[in-house]
Order: structure tokens, then C-alpha cells, then sequence
């Protein structure tokens, strides 16, 4: 059996085929396999390295939060990104940054760790 490419809108992973298309479930978006190849985008860190989900990144300036009493200092490191490839605010990395919780970051602002 083929393994069916990821939904390149939300990035879920169980799509099916239905005719020549392939449908994903959770947003209704449908391609084919000749325009999922095209639409792949690509993370990049603020210094042109490209991101993957799980990778370790450090953040490159000090980042105010709404809502919290200080703000997410320079150098603070961060494990297992998970990337938003359809982040309409700018948004496209979701992460858990220690004594903060769940974030969502702009690849801008961060560095990643080899």
C-alpha cells in the first residue's frame, strides 16, 4: 500500500484517496499527489537553517508576554517544536517552554541547536 502524503493545509496524516484526489478529514482539504510535492513549505530559523518537528531551538531575543509578569529571556532553550505549517498570525511553531507552558513562536525569533 502507498503512504499517502500529510495534508499540506493542516499537516494531518490521515488522508485517503477518493477518486484522483486525496481528502483530508479533519480540514476537507483536497490535492493531488502532483500539487502536494509543490505546496511543501519550509521552515526556516532566523538564520536560514530548516526546521523539523521534534528539533531544539533557542530563542535569539527577549519575547514580552501577554497576560505574564515577565517575558521569555534571551537564550532560553526549548525541546520538541511541532511546526504549524498553516499559521495565518505567524505563529508557526508550537512548543512548551519551561516555567511558561504551551507557546506559540515565530520561527523569526528563534535559533536552532545541532
Amino acid at each position: 500500500m502507498q503512504q499517502l502524503p500529510n495534508c499540506p493545509q493542516c499537516n494531518c496524516e490521515y488522508t485517503y484517496e477518493d477518486g484522483h484526489m486525496i481528502v483530508c478529514p479533519e480540514c476537507g482539504h483536497e490535492f493531488t499527489l502532483d500539487s502536494a510535492a509543490e505546496t511543501v513549505e519550509e521552515i526556516k530559523d532566523s538564520n536560514g537553517n530548516p526546521l523539523t518537528d521534534g528539533d531544539a531551538v533557542t530563542i535569539i531575543k527577549d519575547l514580552k508576554v501577554k497576560g505574564a509578569s515577565s517575558a521569555i529571556k534571551k537564550g532560553t532553550k526549548v525541546k520538541n517544536i511541532r511546526l504549524v505549517l498553516d499559521a495565518s498570525d505567524g505563529h508557526n511553531i508550537d512548543c512548551r517552554i519551561p516555567g511558561f507552558g504551551a507557546m506559540a513562536l515565530k520561527s523569526e525569533f528563534v535559533k536552532k541547536l545541532n
